[in-house]
């Protein structure tokens, strides 16, 4: 196996050198201290991978986008928003049938508690639409705490279906016009489109062309690797905090300028 020495002290210690799927290279550090009493210094974690992941691979220098090795350029070609969840979450891309029952679950989630109205009214209209869902997606965890079953799955449905109705009615405050409930019969992202976009006062129906931009740009977005945001869910969900705090430190992390 390939390694690295680093002297300390007059002590001599190698370090195993690990190698990613795409042949990246990392000197693995995980005794140092333990050996040496020493630790690492890397202000921003420019140069440290905070752990091995098989879910997502990204080099922006050369385009290359994979999530569980398969090409972002054959995902983007046919497959859902959903069924790339599905795949990043469990693993795989899912069969049919396992595709309409995953579906299925989100779509019957989208209802938001109507005590969630409250919240809205207490913002101003002119309120950061980021800083409105870290608040509102941290309040889920009030109306949903984790059992001792966990509910992670459930909690999953919920987190994908309610995203979609807090980021509509956030914007929906901001403009003064009536919140639009979410409709069964309308995919993910059509449904997201109506949420935002429809009025009481007209029947309104989502642009193909808006609606097939709007699955590219989520597929393209559903995981960007190891940034701010994901490593701040991950440190927070580490302590064991309900799934909605952990998103909404996330998000919290999404919202200024250095992502």
């Amino acid at each position: 196996m390939t390694s690295a020495k680093i002297d300390l002290d007059g002590k001599s210690l190698d370090l195993p050198v690990i190698e990613g799927s795409e042949g990246e290279k990392a000197v693995d550090i995980t005794h140092l201290r333990k050996e040496t009493g020493y630790i690492t210094y890397d202000p921003g974690y420019v140069n440290t991978g905070s752990c091995s992941s098989d879910i997502t691979f990204i080099d922006g220098e050369k385009g290359i986008l994979r999530y569980r090795g398969i090409p972002i350029e054959d995902l983007a070609q046919g497959s859902s928003f959903l069924e790339i969840c599905h795949l990043l979450i469990y693993g795989e891309l899912p069969s049919k049938s396992d595709a309409d029952q995953f579906a299925n679950n989100v779509t019957h989630h989208t209802m938001i508690h109507e005590d969630f109205k409250r919240f809205f009214d207490g913002y101003p209209m002119n309120a950061h639409p980021m800083g409105v869902l870290a608040s509102t997606v941290a309040a889920l965890s009030t109306f949903y705490p984790q059992g001792e079953n966990n509910d992670l799955d459930l909690n999953i449905f919920r987190l994908l279906a309610k995203m979609n109705t807090l980021a509509a009615f956030a914007y929906k405050k901001s403009t003064g016009q009536p919140f639009m409930y979410p409709r069964n019969d309308l995919t993910f992202e059509e449904n997201f489109l109506y949420m935002m976009f429809a009025v009481p006062a007209e029947t309104y129906q989502p642009n193909p062309v808006i609606v097939e931009s709007l699955r590219l740009l989520l597929i393209l977005h559903a995981d960007h690797e190891q940034n701010c945001s994901t490593s701040t869910v991950r440190m927070v969900g580490s302590s064991g905090a309900n799934l909605f705090i952990a998103i909404a430190a996330g998000i919290a992390a999404l919202s200024p300028p250095r992502l």
